[in-house]
């Protein structure tokens, strides 16, 4: 008689991203996609309204600044606004 630990359990099907030679086709393909962006701004014709916007790789380092930011606040307003686990138990 075959028991419960002994029946095999079915496994889940290996989608594209559990294998790892493509997490490194993705991953490399988007610092591919970054460089190729960065380089075209040297072709491409700025019509700017600040000074700072004639700067090199301006809007690629001020969206990174943005994105760091936006975590930090996060990070700050969860301590801000969270409450103990057991918070609606208590009621």
């Amino acid at each position: 008689m075959i028991t419960s630990q002994e029946r095999p359990v079915p496994s889940e099907p290996v989608r594209w991203l559990d294998r790892p030679e493509n997490v490194r086709r993705v991953y490399y393909a988007v610092w591919f996609l970054c460089a190729l962006l960065l380089g075209l701004e040297l072709l491409i014709e700025k019509h700017v309204e600040t000074a700072a916007e004639h700067w090199f790789g301006f809007h690629g380092f001020f969206s990174l600044l943005a994105c760091v930011v936006l975590v930090l606040a996060a990070k700050l307003l969860r301590r801000i606004v969270s409450r103990p686990e057991n918070y609606y138990d208590d009621c």
